[in-house]
């Protein structure tokens, strides 16, 4: 299991907007320049963070991407739930019914604890903690 490129460069963008001072704006060319992002690619991300509630963009001369909420607000389960869906591990976590070894299977237990400990961590780390380490270098 792996995460998609495309989640991997929107938690680098969400992260590099939670490294700016509050309500500051970051022109989409300069993330995907300090990122190393493709153009048209972040495009499509940035949208899809947008559509999550987790940025806003804004046109014109002063326009730009910011979070659309401080980035103690936003945790590191919202920018990949927006990106890939809602983290399933197996069908059976999801609908333990669909499953017809449900009722004797050995691993669905381990199946529903390691899905719950990755969603608590994932959801348990916001923006505000992973931008303190980078900030310190800057």
């Amino acid at each position: 299991m792996m995460i998609s490129r495309r989640t991997d460069y929107g938690v680098r963008i969400v992260l590099d907007l939670a490294t700016l001072p509050q309500d500051e704006r970051a022109a989409a060319h300069n993330i995907a320049a300090r990122q190393k992002i493709p153009r048209p690619f972040l495009a499509k991300i940035i949208s899809q963070l947008c559509l999550a509630g987790l940025v806003t963009t804004y046109r014109g001369a002063g326009g730009g991407v910011a979070l659309a909420r401080p980035a103690a607000e936003i945790t590191l389960l919202e920018v990949v739930e927006a990106l890939e869906g809602p983290i399933r591990l197996n069908r059976c976590v999801v609908r333990p019914d669909d499953c017809p070894r449900n009722s004797y299977c050995p691993v669905h237990h381990v199946w529903s604890q390691a899905q719950g400990d990755l969603v608590d961590r994932l959801g348990n780390t916001t923006f505000e903690i992973l931008a303190r380490p980078v900030m310190e270098v800057v």
